[in-house]
């Protein structure tokens, strides 16, 4: 019997929000990350666009007929500006309306994007979906793991599918899983029902490392089983001051096996109450800055490999800006040679450096120009090593990422040998190439400071001797009671020792 030939729509629009940044989220911001109309499949995938690729690919070779609309990113930053939000979300349907009647709508969503006036973008998109494809028609999403897994998404969605690895090294599975569970769905093969439970907490969860690595083998150890069709973890957002911040498990079973949704119903409970067991143990740890440089160097004294400083507070994939000065300023008072840091956001510095060209000395005032989580700019005598238009690195995922223009310089101040990597465009630092492409020899340093929290760790791990977490006054400061929450209820972990508590 021939299979039925399935009319499927693909697109996206993705940012994540931190409510506390200082940099609001504008139309340049998503044009410089891309926006695509209708042809993001017919460019090189980028960590946005990838999913939409795959989801094409595995269409196509099943003869089914692939609607591409918008997909449209941005990096994140604060809150999205309304109008910006409205024009690329009504864009986005409109092309979808264009492409009634569908049997399957695919999106590539984050799950932390908040705009003026909308604090939960993706459930006011998924409504707006659901209006216009009808009730029969079978929608699914992709979604970050540090996404706030809300009612408004789960009302409208058939399927909500969220990165298990952080660093997120399985976007393409989780689109391959999307794109199956939806598919088997149009088709009448299975009834996809997912039931949710809040763990009542905030926090963060490294899958590189115990407990939460065991944790998500056991997740995907129980989907294919008793009828449970995915399981997933959402870790949250807690930068993002909205009514359901916070940590989930939700379980997507098929309705069509007796008793299916109430294991998945039960199961969610269980794990959740996993999830908020290992709280403590997963939690990070952070040293300022004076020990992990105390730290860095006793370890570096007698190793092959650089020690790797993570600086998680002015992480530009938490929203930070990227140009905070706080270990800089501290790696000048010492004095210490053989470090490299990076990437700095600094596009002033990064033209003058283009003017002057390479082999150039000048004096340059780096970093500390967004506010007070930035630091204080800092005047350096710099030489330029190199310049690079167009520069890339490859990301967690394995596509490159734009860095726009980037230069090399060497701090001269303290007699040299402290190297600085800034760039045009703001990004974290994901992989050793967005230094070693600029010429920098990484195992002839001591230290090397990378700005991420942790989407570097699975390029830096394997050439480091260490890698340490350090916690400065950036923009991604620690979440929970620190924060000025207005809008979630106040019965969560770390505000409250047991929210289980009746």
């Amino acid at each position: 019997m021939q299979q039925k030939t399935l009319r499927l729509f693909i697109g996206g629009l993705a940012t994540e929000t931190n409510t506390f940044s200082p940099l609001p989220t504008g139309m340049a911001a998503f044009a410089e990350a891309g926006i695509y109309r209708g042809d993001a499949t017919k460019l090189p995938p980028r960590l946005f666009t990838a999913p939409l690729h795959e989801w094409r690919r595995l269409a196509q070779a099943e003869g089914h007929q692939v609607h591409e609309g918008l997909m449209a990113a941005a990096q994140p930053a604060g809150r999205t500006v309304r109008k910006v939000y409205e024009s690329l979300r009504d864009e986005l349907l409109a092309g979808l309306q264009a492409a009634l009647p569908l049997d399957m709508v695919l999106l590539n969503l984050h799950g932390a994007m908040v705009a003026d006036g909308y604090d939960d973008c993706e459930g006011d998109l998924l409504a707006r979906v659901r209006m216009l494809i009808g009730p029969d028609a079978i929608l699914g999403a992709e979604l970050d793991l540090h996404c706030h897994t809300t009612l408004a998404m789960l009302d409208n969605a058939d399927a909500l599918i969220a990165y298990k690895e952080y660093p997120h090294t399985d976007t393409l599975d989780r689109a391959r899983e999307l794109y199956a569970l939806c598919r088997d769905a149009a088709l009448g093969r299975i009834r996809p029902v997912t039931r949710m439970a809040d763990c009542r907490l905030i926090g963060v969860f490294h899958t590189t490392r115990e407990p939460a690595k065991s944790f998500v083998a056991r997740m995907q150890a129980l989907e294919g089983n008793d009828g449970i069709l995915a399981v997933n973890f959402g870790h949250g957002f807690g930068l993002g001051d909205v009514a359901e911040v916070g940590a989930r498990i939700w379980v997507i079973a098929d309705a069509l096996q007796p008793g299916a949704v109430a294991r998945a119903e039960a199961l969610a409970g269980q794990l959740a109450q996993e999830v908020f067991a290992m709280r403590e143990a997963s939690r990070p740890t952070s040293l300022d800055v004076a020990c992990a440089l105390d730290q860095a160097l006793a370890q570096a004294a007698n190793a092959d490999k650089p020690v790797v400083l993570a600086d998680s507070a002015d992480n530009p994939g938490g929203g930070a800006p990227g140009d905070a000065t706080f270990i800089l300023q501290a790696l000048l008072e010492r004095q210490l040679r053989d470090v490299v840091s990076g990437i700095y956001w600094d596009p002033q510095a990064v033209a003058l450096c283009q003017a002057v060209g390479l082999g150039a000395r000048l004096e340059l005032r780096i970093g500390g120009k967004l506010g007070p989580t930035s630091g204080q700019p800092l005047d350096l005598t710099c030489l330029v090593h190199n310049i690079a238009e167009n520069y890339e690195q490859t990301d967690m995922s394995g596509q490159r990422g734009a860095l726009g223009s980037a230069v090399h310089l060497e701090v001269l101040n303290n007699g040299g040998g402290l190297h600085l990597v800034l760039a045009s465009q703001r990004s974290q630092v994901f992989h050793p190439d967005a230094f070693t492409g600029l010429g920098i020899d990484l195992a002839a340093m001591k230290i090397v400071v990378v700005k991420s929290s942790q989407h570097f760790y699975q390029g830096f791990a394997p050439i480091a001797a260490e890698v340490l977490y350090v916690q400065t006054p950036g923009a991604v400061f620690g979440s929970g009671p620190s924060l000025s929450y207005t809008k979630r209820a106040p019965t969560y972990w770390p505000l409250v020792a047991n929210p289980w508590k009746d």
